[in-house]
């Protein structure tokens, strides 16, 4: 299930997976035309960034612009349910980031989201909803609508924290959005 998911995006197609906070549409973060599905499946405007989401540090040091200070915050918050908002390099397409020069970035704690992305790169980090609809916990709860769409559903179980993760600006040290993750984030910038 796994290789044949990570497969599917590496192909350019797009899959539901699971994480510890909420079930998100996987696809190639760094393939424009693989990106631009997920905003199609989800009907998001495309003045709304999707985030990515890396298996390790060194990924992430590949699609973002990291100090060593960010980098020992970073560990003390990562992997977990939390998102970064960091500066982009030029590697990540500006589809992704609605042409921002930062991105938003999700290091997930959930075995199974790992280890897909750990065949399949760094992929795409956005809840597997319409747009303003409710995101799913589990996959039986992920709707037909996106069911019909995807090429694959990687069950794993139901999201242990069942909300959004808390998004960190790591160059403010400011949380731009209080969700999963919120108590070990203040605590780690004070």
């Amino acid at each position: 299930m796994i290789a044949s998911a990570s497969r599917f995006i590496i192909g350019g197609g797009v899959i539901v997976y699971p994480t510890e906070t909420v079930y998100g549409l996987g696809a190639n973060a760094l393939d424009e035309q693989a990106v631009m599905r997920v905003f199609q499946i989800k009907k998001r405007p495309l003045s709304m960034p999707i985030f990515l989401a890396v298996s390790n540090f060194d990924m992430l040091r590949n699609v973002a612009i990291v100090t060593k200070e960010d980098l020992d915050l970073l560990e003390q918050l990562l992997p977990g349910p939390v998102s970064v908002l960091v500066r982009r390099k030029s590697v990540v397409p500006d589809i992704l980031t609605s042409g921002s020069p930062f991105v938003g970035i999700r290091y997930p704690d959930h075995e199974t989201a790992l280890r897909i992305i750990d065949l399949a790169g760094p992929i795409t980090s956005t809840s597997a909803n319409r747009t303003g609809m409710p995101a799913p916990t589990n996959a039986a709860s992920v709707s037909r609508e996106i069911e019909d769409r995807v090429d694959t559903i990687v069950d794993g179980g139901k999201c242990s924290y069942g909300e959004p993760s808390t998004l960190l600006d790591l160059e403010k040290r400011e949380i731009i959005r209080p969700g999963a993750g919120l108590d070990k984030v203040m605590k780690a910038i004070r």
